[in-house]
């Protein structure tokens, strides 16, 4: 039996899928979007980066403070001037060069009695060399710096430079070494303990 074919029925035409993806109607929103850019994703650990670089900026602050006080203390110490010394160096300085005149009997003596009220002074706040040998002497006897034996001592030493000072008197050079070993074992009887040098100390 002979096929009939249906002549008038209208042709299936496909797009032609090439077509179908590229045309995009005027005024139409494509279907697929462009790529964005990259977001960056919190972890929740970026306050411990700020930590350590507050810490790194503060650890970097106490040292330059630490470096500026050092040199302004090292300044400081070069430009102030030192202690002046204690008043039984500057006596003990002071009797070794009186030494120089002990063939001048007046001017030696004058020297060595100056040294002994200049020291007195300095180290127990005494106001010798203002005064008479009998004003300081009388004032000697309420001090408790000095003991009865130191008193004596030094009642002697000064009674005889006051004779050679005054009454002209003319001693040998024995009994001149004998007044500077008074005058040295006075100071050095008399000075300051190192427990009082250690106190004393800033």
């Amino acid at each position: 039996m002979p096929t009939l074919t249906n002549t008038n029925s209208a042709a299936l035409v496909l797009p032609d899928p090439a077509d179908a993806t590229n045309a995009v109607a005027p005024g139409e929103i494509p279907d697929i979007l462009g790529l964005k850019e990259l977001a960056d994703i919190p972890t929740g650990y970026e306050w411990l980066w700020w930590l350590l670089v507050a810490v790194a900026a503060l650890v970097i602050a106490g040292v330059v403070a630490w470096f500026v006080r050092r040199q302004l203390a090292k300044r400081s110490d070069e430009l102030a001037p030192p202690p002046p010394p204690p008043p039984h160096v500057v006596a003990w300085e002071r009797l070794q060069r009186a030494l120089g005149l002990i063939h001048e009997a007046e001017r030696f003596c004058v020297k060595v009695s100056l040294i002994i009220r200049d020291y007195l002074e300095q180290r127990f706040d005494l106001h010798a060399p203002d005064r008479t040998t009998e004003e300081f002497l009388f004032e000697l006897q309420s001090s408790r710096h000095l003991t009865a034996e130191h008193k004596q001592l030094l009642a002697e030493f000064l009674g005889a430079c006051d004779m050679v000072k005054f009454a002209k008197a003319e001693p040998p050079e024995q009994e001149l070494r004998g007044l500077h070993e008074a005058a040295s074992r006075l100071v050095g009887e008399t000075q300051p303990s190192l427990r009082e040098e250690t106190e004393d100390a800033p």
